[in-house]
């Protein structure tokens, strides 16, 4: 059991499950704002010997060395590697601090967005139509970069609705191909796609001037991924030159403030991932990882 267990900000754990935090803490602390800085996180954070937070604050080695009572930090959002984590994972392992992150939460909704999006683009619902008369998804041309849970969920749905798909990802990946899914380097999906989905891990930016080059013109390139797999001022000068279209649904995957006012990008502005199902899915995993930590670690549990 821990000592004191805080949530240093809003965690988005369902009611049931903030409850059940108090079977395994004596103390449970939550903020519900998020501090404005690292002397906030270690006021927060104190004494503590277990902490919970969500992606919009970072605890850093200069928050480990002043709070060293931390044991445990629970990551309420996704951990894909130590190099894209909101969290110091190299100094917390040199430490002997556990720190577990969560993935595969709100990948549901992230489909529904991209199916609705694309859906407005082909029949022209509420925005310029992509064509000069409206197009069906049965065989258009889509082309997804990164295989990971999200990305091949993208492409399974947009298979069923008889889109001609393939992708492109570091590893190749059969159980796609045997569904006729096909593989492609990434220079020859960007020139053969018609709508591109860039579906990748935070801070992985693969669109350049030259990729942008190769992606050509008459195009819809999505971003579901959480940051933007783009330079920004290469994305401007791609819409800037041609009849080309951008889609987001965050502010964060468009890369920069100022493309959001830009014509031919169209985001939502909202995560799509954020679901009453997947604040569901992320307490379910959360409280996992709480519970893992303190039977590892030989810890009752009342």
């Amino acid at each position: 059991m821990f000592e004191k267990l805080v949530a240093i900000e809003p965690v988005s754990l369902v009611e049931e499950a903030e409850k059940e935090l108090f079977r395994y803490a004596k103390q449970v602390v939550m903020y519900e704002d998020i501090p404005r800085d690292d002397e906030e996180i270690i006021r927060r954070i104190g004494d503590a010997d277990g902490v919970l937070l969500s992606y919009t604050s970072r605890i850093s080695q200069f928050v480990f060395e002043r709070c060293p009572g931390i044991k445990y930090v629970g990551m309420c959002c996704s951990l894909y590697s130590k190099e894209s984590a909101n969290v110091d994972i190299a100094y917390a392992e040199q430490h002997g601090i556990t720190v577990l992150g969560i993935r595969d939460y709100g990948d549901v909704g992230v489909v529904e967005y991209a199916i609705c999006e694309l859906v407005r683009f082909l029949h022209g619902y509420d925005r310029p139509m992509w064509k000069d008369m409206p197009v069906e998804i049965t065989g258009l041309k889509v082309g997804i970069v990164g295989m990971g849970v999200s990305g091949g969920m993208v492409a399974n749905a947009l298979k069923f609705l008889g889109a001609d798909v393939s992708y492109y990802s570091r590893s190749r990946k059969p159980q796609y191909e045997e569904k006729g899914i096909g593989y492609r380097p990434f220079e020859e999906l960007l020139e053969s796609s018609e709508v591109v989905f860039t579906c990748l891990n935070k801070n992985v930016i693969l669109l350049h001037e030259e990729e942008f080059r190769r992606l050509g013109n008459g195009k819809i390139l999505f971003n579901t991924s959480i940051g933007p797999a783009f330079e920004p001022e290469d994305l401007k000068n791609w819409l800037d030159a041609g009849d080309n279209r951008f889609a987001c649904d965050t502010a964060g995957a468009a890369g920069a403030g100022e493309l959001l006012e830009h014509p031919k990008v169209f985001c939502v502005n909202a995560s799509a991932g954020r679901t009453k199902q997947a604040f569901g899915l992320l307490s379910e995993k959360v409280l996992d990882n709480i519970r893992r930590f303190l039977e590892n670690g030989k810890v009752s549990i009342v």
